[in-house]
């Protein structure tokens, strides 16, 4: 027989449970996500000025009107009460309308491609400030991060300062995944031959866990990486270290990094071939391929050169498209269309 004592304290097992748990979602050490956390804190709250109410009211009725209770009065004809009405309606209104517009604003605030304002709430970014670039690739079932700047890789292993802006340019490799850094910020989707965008501040150094939130197949429970946030001077120390490894990684070496496989452990580049990460967004890093960007310039071109003919007289017009040519503007940096009459006014990016 379980003791009374027992019986009662059973349904606060879970809240012991949790009280043991590092929350790092709700207690995180980068700025965005700390933003995140108050935005889901406040619109707890917000919902609770409606659920516990009803929650207490629900509880009172039931013991007020209980069939034991003859002193309750009994109106069954009572149907209409305009302060009741308005309290019912207006309270939730009045909530809806108030996370509608921290929604809003937080929308726009917390967009992952928004360049940072602030360092925290205290010290905002100077204009001139630049941020680290960190290239991500999500391959089967690990992480590759590569630092154009510095000229580095890891797998499985991401190193940056803190209170220095980040900005990650994330893809994949095959299919997609979901970039997580619950200490930093929210989720990031990483889609093959597509390029998303992820700027954030890490404001503790500390030894931290990333990982990828989207099923992805057999190794993806093992998808896990290591984050650490170092001060600005042990940064240049890892970054001297990493160019010091003999280790490089080129194409046909990410070809066989690219291979599936699980729990691969931390490995280091020293060097890094140039434009590695566009060849992968890109979807040519094999010998011979064409880049998907490369392919869609030319397609665009031969519809800028089919478009023009269509709009040329009848007579005369194979003599005319003969003299149509395709340049490249140096202003625009892409494709314009040019005939003996002139040059087009609108050139296209490439």
């Amino acid at each position: 027989m379980i003791p009374k004592i027992v019986r009662r304290g059973l349904p606060l097992l879970p809240l012991a449970a949790l009280a043991g748990c590092n929350t790092v979602v709700m207690n995180p050490t980068g700025d965005i996500a700390k933003q995140q956390a108050d935005l889901i804190t406040i619109s707890v709250l917000l919902m609770l000025i409606i659920i516990v109410p009803v929650m207490i009211l629900t509880v009172l009725f039931a013991w007020r009107y209980r069939k034991s209770n003859t002193s309750a009065k009994y109106e069954p004809d009572w149907d209409h009460s305009t302060k009741l009405e308005l309290l019912i309606w207006g309270a939730p209104l009045l909530i809806i309308i108030v996370l509608g517009l921290i929604t809003w604003v937080s929308t726009h605030k917390l967009d992952p491609y928004r360049p940072l304002d602030r360092i925290d709430e205290h010290r905002p970014i100077a204009a001139s400030t630049k941020p680290l670039e960190v290239q991500v690739v999500a391959l089967d079932w690990k992480w590759l991060f590569i630092y154009p700047e510095q000229g580095i890789a890891s797998v499985n292993e991401l190193v940056t300062p803190v209170d220095v802006p980040i900005r990650f340019k994330i893809t994949s490799s095959t299919v997609m995944n979901t970039f997580y850094i619950p200490t930093l910020a929210g989720m990031i989707y990483a889609m093959p031959g597509m390029e998303t965008t992820l700027n954030a501040v890490l404001n503790k150094p500390g030894d931290y866990k990333g990982l990828s939130a989207n099923f992805s197949g057999e190794g993806f429970s093992h998808m896990h990486f290591a984050y650490k946030g170092v001060s600005a001077g042990d940064f240049d120390a890892w970054v001297q270290k990493m160019k010091a490894s003999p280790e490089q990684l080129n194409r046909a070496g990410y070809l066989t990094l690219e291979k599936p496989s699980v729990r691969e452990p931390v490995r280091y580049y020293g060097q890094v071939e140039t434009a590695l990460f566009n060849r992968v967004l890109n979807r040519c890093v094999a010998e011979g391929s064409v880049c998907m960007n490369q392919q869609m310039a030319d397609d665009h071109k031969r519809n800028q050169v089919a478009a023009a003919a269509k709009r040329l007289p009848k007579q005369g017009s194979v003599a005319q498209l003969a003299e149509l040519e395709i340049c490249v503007t140096p202003e625009a940096g892409g494709p314009a269309l040019a005939t003996s009459a002139g040059t087009n006014n609108n050139p296209v990016k490439k």
